[in-house]
């Protein structure tokens, strides 16, 4: 069973990224280069959507964040949300990290941001919360030696990988290392509780499955939200403020759960997970 469901997986990630007459992709832009409409903001010590300092804000058509009315970053780990609930998509962000770390940034926070899918939503955060319980999809710039980008990290979570329960907090990728401001291009393919990958300038650099609460490395939460060893098939998407500025000049997702009757006006054949409640019929324009 577990081996069909493996080839079954396979077969629909071709289909979506491999096929020559497919549909073409709807990618959603969740950041408009405008404003932060359809966001929510988190940020350790303060309440909902109270944005310290602009920690997140535009600028030149970037959603960026920023610590220059910062004295001390004191931990203040921030988090901006996406608003909606996601199971089977690919989200897509061009990033790269500029500038000087905020003051008293800790060491491992330099050049650190990340995406975190699966999370609980902003709302449920406590008020002195450090990270959304998720899993992230870390985000690393080089620092002259080896450092990998797009690694998994597991704040209130575990995965499986290899048939095996894994508890470690962070595992490297196989990505290349990125020095400097460059930009960069990460995404995630997340299928439900089925599937995680993780890409890197377009190669597949990590891969789990079985997403699932668990796990520490979350301060200030209610464990009563949570319950150990319940997959995770749906959930937030944040982008991190670790305390090094890093600026995304694109984040944009495609949606892979809907109509998949093909007789429907809004069929797509890259959908991986059907919901034909969704599905529209009439006549096609011509």
């Amino acid at each position: 069973m577990k081996y069909a469901l493996i080839v079954f997986l396979s077969l629909c990630i071709t289909s979506v990224f491999g096929q020559k007459k497919a549909d073409k992709q709807e990618w959603q832009q969740l950041f408009n280069g405008k404003n932060l409409d359809g966001w929510d903001i988190k940020i350790r010590g303060n309440d909902l959507n109270d944005n310290f300092g602009q920690t997140f804000r535009v600028e030149d058509g970037k959603m960026v964040v920023r610590y220059d009315q910062y004295d001390d970053f004191k931990r203040k780990y921030g988090h901006i949300f996406y608003k909606g609930d996601f199971s089977y998509y690919r989200i897509a962000v061009e990033y790269r990290f500029v500038g000087e770390q905020a003051p008293k940034g800790e060491g491992w926070a330099w050049r650190n941001s990340g995406i975190m899918v699966h999370g609980q939503t902003a709302a449920s955060m406590g008020k002195d919360q450090d990270f959304p319980a998720s899993i992230e999809v870390q985000l690393l710039g080089g620092d002259g030696k080896k450092r990998t980008t797009c690694n998994l990290c597991t704040p209130g979570t575990n995965v499986v990988m290899d048939g095996k329960l894994i508890t470690q907090h962070c595992i490297n990728s196989t990505s290349q290392t990125y020095n400097g401001d460059q930009w960069v291009r990460a995404e995630v393919l997340v299928l439900g509780d089925s599937l995680i990958q993780h890409f890197a300038n377009g190669e597949k650099v990590l891969e789990y499955n079985k997403p699932q609460w668990g796990g520490g490395n979350v301060s200030g939460h209610d464990p009563n939200l949570f319950v150990n060893g319940k997959l995770l098939d749906h959930g937030s998407i944040s982008l991190q403020s670790e305390s090094h500025p890093v600026e995304f000049r694109k984040v944009e997702l495609l949606n892979l759960k809907g109509c998949m009757d093909p007789k429907a006006l809004n069929f797509k054949s890259y959908y991986v997970k059907e919901d034909n409640s969704t599905c529209q019929y009439g006549k096609k324009k011509k």
